[in-house]
């Protein structure tokens, strides 16, 4: 008679070395199915306790039925625990291992993370006691956690699945609240118009153009360049607007005095 213990069976049903189907692994299989049936009420206690409704809800059950196999994979009825107080800190840390690992789309610290599970886990018990949902203050005393951490914590499951930028929004989506010109083809309309009347100011009014409205310089700036007074340039470019406008609309510019040539083209 062996002094040992016979070696755990590989995955594949097989006894060591003889390439012989072993024969209690199916008979342990069936047992541990039907364990894990007869307990599902636990799995899915565990999971409310996590989300009671949403779309992570059923991702979060899913995980705990696979945090009940493994609880009945690892149970040894030889050292005298019940199973559901095995299987529960089990299926347990299995779903918080899925939150922190693989849910969060936008993962918020550990604190707030914990402090999530602890409100769901009481709100619902205060509710029934107060006769309606607790307020953040009044789950911060029952926490013994400020009410702002609380605020917190709440607020933080839209991080699991943020809503898609598209998602209507008062019967609109976000791209319908964005400004666009009603009619493209008018706008590059004026575009060529625009070119056309820029191309006809001189070398000079054209330079006061670029430094002030492409190089964002200020009017000091330009004058300090140039050798101009900051009034000098104000009314320089008040006079080239004033002419770009007039040829847009139709209407001969009035002669003025010319801003002064630079000499780029």
């Amino acid at each position: 008679m062996p002094t040992t213990a016979d070696p755990e069976p590989p995955s594949g049903g097989e006894q060591p070395g003889t390439g012989r189907a072993y024969p209690g692994r199916p008979l342990t299989a069936a047992l541990q199915d039907d364990i894990a049936l007869r307990h599902m009420d636990i799995a899915e206690s565990v999971a409310r306790s996590f989300a009671f409704s949403g779309p992570e809800a059923s991702d979060i059950r899913q995980v705990a039925y696979l945090g009940l196999i493994k609880a009945v994979q690892r149970f040894n009825p030889g050292r005298g625990v019940p199973f559901a107080s095995f299987a529960v800190p089990t299926i347990t840390g299995e779903i918080k291992r899925y939150l922190r690992d693989s849910c969060w789309v936008v993962r918020p610290p550990r604190d707030v993370q914990d402090l999530r599970t602890e409100i769901a886990r009481a709100a619902p018990a205060m509710a029934q006691r107060l006769g309606r949902d607790a307020t953040a203050r009044e789950l911060g005393v029952e926490l013994g956690w400020p009410e702002g951490k609380i605020l917190e914590a709440q607020a933080c499951s839209s991080s699991l699945r943020p809503d898609s930028l598209d998602a209507p929004f008062e019967g609109r989506s976000w791209a319908d609240t964005l400004a666009a010109d009603s009619n493209g083809m008018d706008r590059s309309d004026d575009m060529i118009s625009l070119r056309g009347a820029v191309n006809e100011l001189d070398a000079g009014e054209k330079e006061l153009l670029y430094r002030r409205y492409f190089m964002e310089q200020t009017q000091q700036g330009i004058g300090d360049e140039l050798g101009m007074s900051q009034m000098q340039v104000s009314r320089s470019l008040a006079r080239i607007l004033v002419k770009l406008q007039k040829r847009l609309l139709g209407a001969p510019a009035a002669p003025g005095r010319r801003a002064p040539r630079t000499g780029i083209a």
